[in-house]
């Protein structure tokens, strides 16, 4: 199967740094593709540049592609109303207007939101409707940063820590909620958190220095307990079954 995206010696260069140097990899068509590496390596990077999000002093070269459209140069608006969807490491939700404010915000125009979608795997979400988004917690904001992506129709999704910093059973309900939404529309995750790595992701992207260092079956980068620990600074023995 052809894959989803495509990723062809991209090089970022913000601020003088050489964040990105060269990296290659693809998205299969299905499931999650993982891109792993110890902070700093320039995972977000990697996902903003495919979004159109590197800052305008920025500099990016190579070549992303979904299917046969080039995304390089699009502005991020158009990547989005095209399928790209996006759920940002730190939630980004507008703090100030309630829950179903920010939905109604991440409408496209001319489709039909998917509410019932959303509300089957979030009915928190239905239930708060009116509670203003910076008073929930953060598996909530989590759940509603997710949600409001689902609320259309997606080729990819782009989704940068999901459980960072969330409570141990709410870090269970975001993967349980992120596997079921992969059997439909494949997802491209960063991820730090190893059991929920070793649940979701078939295929996995390691960077290391700005570039790929290893690329394959996922569990079976799990289970070589030397690489994990030489390139992500974990040993496969930490990963809980």
């Amino acid at each position: 199967m052809e894959p989803v995206l495509s990723v062809e010696d991209l090089s970022v260069r913000i601020s003088g740094l050489h964040i990105l140097q060269g990296v290659s990899f693809t998205v299969a068509p299905t499931g999650v593709t993982v891109l792993l590496g110890r902070n700093g390596v320039g995972k977000t990077t990697t996902l903003r540049a495919i979004l159109g999000l590197t800052p305008p002093a920025g500099e990016v070269r190579g070549t992303i592609r979904m299917g046969a459209q080039s995304l390089l140069s699009q502005p991020t608006h158009r990547l989005v109303r095209g399928g790209l969807g996006y759920v940002p490491e730190d939630r980004d939700v507008f703090a100030g207007l309630t829950v179903a404010e920010n939905l109604r915000l991440a409408e496209r125009r001319g489709t039909s939101p998917a509410y019932d979608k959303v509300f089957a795997l979030f009915p928190e979400l239905d239930r708060r409707g009116r509670q203003r988004a910076g008073s929930l917690s953060g598996g909530q904001q989590q759940m509603l940063a997710i949600g409001r992506v689902l609320l259309n129709d997606n080729r990819l999704l782009l989704v940068d820590e999901p459980t960072k910093g969330l409570a141990p059973k709410v870090v269970t309900e975001v993967a349980e909620v992120l596997e079921r939404v992969a059997e439909s529309v494949p997802v491209l995750l960063v991820e730090q958190n190893l059991a929920v790595v070793r649940r979701l992701a078939r295929d996995a992207v390691v960077l290391a220095a700005g570039k790929v260092a290893w690329t394959g079956d996922a569990h079976e980068l799990l289970l070589e307990t030397a690489l994990t620990k030489s390139l992500l600074g974990v040993g496969s023995a930490e990963v809980k079954h």
